[in-house]
């Protein structure tokens, strides 16, 4: 299999559109994917996220438009997109009676691998997914921790170049949902590049580097996680640190790019009118009216902020 040229993206659809009847699933959707990106795909329930990755990974045609994955069709040249990426679903079936390696023999079997070369491949990834102490183990007696790291490894087994992970960390507890984002990391610095859809804003805040937002099937944002905030934030949040909060209260709410503002644990809190509202006139006005300003920040919007400002909750 010749390797496409890294100038090729990860992922790159043009037009994506899926429908189901009258329901339009995917609508338009312009998206780009480089290489070595851990990619965040965000959106509510319905949003048109699993479609998109169905589609990514050949299980669903679209009605209109293209996508390519590492420069192959994913219509006209499946066979090439497969052995490309691995791809692990929301809910995935295990044969609960298996043993772990053999789990992973079947699936090493399916993709062709010798059987000499099997045995150090799954004693690799199962090292790569902390579970080599595990090896022997059945995988119904495992937690749904170890479990979705077993399927991590199944969608391993034959090195892919790009991941595709619906949820992932879905009904995970804390500690396992820390060890499967440390591993995902681990995987980009390897030089996977992933794209992963989860509900946990947060930990894809500090996990990916770019993301997407979706919303009934539209492309709300792309671009670098660290600049959702300032493209897709209406407004600016400034905190003011002063001994005289109370009587500054008065003086900064009154300033004419200032909505509102509130005295919250001793400090002044002003959202601003719009997000390119000049935060200078705050200082200023301590200033000017004798106030003594400790203090002046802009309060970082997190991704769950962004996301809940610019979506409304609507699914098709």
């Amino acid at each position: 299999m010749s390797e496409a040229p890294p100038s090729i993206p990860a992922v790159e659809t043009s037009g994506l559109t899926r429908s189901y009847g009258s329901m339009l699933a995917l609508d338009n959707l312009n998206l780009t994917v480089q290489r070595g990106d851990l990619f965040g795909f965000i959106g509510s329930n319905g949003a048109g996220k699993t479609t998109s990755l169905r589609i990514l990974a050949t299980f669903l045609q679209p009605s209109s438009g293209t996508a390519r994955v590492l420069g192959s069709d994913v219509v006209t040249d499946p066979d090439a997109v497969r052995r490309k990426i691995g791809y692990m679903p929301d809910f995935f079936g295990v044969y609960k009676d298996m043993e772990v390696t053999e789990y992973l023999d079947f699936f090493g079997a399916c993709y062709r691998l010798p059987a000499a070369k099997r045995e150090k491949t799954i004693g690799d990834v199962l090292e790569l997914v902390g579970l080599t102490e595990k090896k022997g183990a059945l995988i119904g007696a495992l937690s749904r921790g170890m479990q979705q790291r077993i399927g991590l490894a199944r969608v391993l087994i034959h090195d892919p170049d790009l991941l595709l992970l619906d949820e992932p960390a879905s009904g995970l507890d804390p500690r396992a949902r820390i060890e499967m984002m440390a591993i995902l990391l681990e995987l980009q610095r390897l030089g996977k590049t992933i794209i992963i859809s989860s509900h946990i804003l947060s930990e894809l805040q500090t996990l990916c580097n770019r993301c997407a937002i979706i919303e009934r099937g539209k492309l709300i944002y792309t671009g670098p996680v660290s600049g959702a905030s300032g493209d897709l934030a209406d407004t600016t949040i400034m905190w003011v640190t002063t001994p005289e909060a109370d009587r500054a209260l008065p003086i900064l709410i009154a300033l004419p790019d200032v909505r509102e503002g509130e005295v919250v644990d001793g400090k002044v809190k002003l959202t601003l009118k719009h997000k390119d509202a000049d935060a200078s006139q705050i200082a200023v006005a301590m200033v000017q009216n004798g106030l003594r300003l400790t203090g002046l920040r802009e309060e970082e919007i997190g991704l769950e902020e962004v996301f809940l400002r610019v979506t409304k909750g609507e699914t098709q």
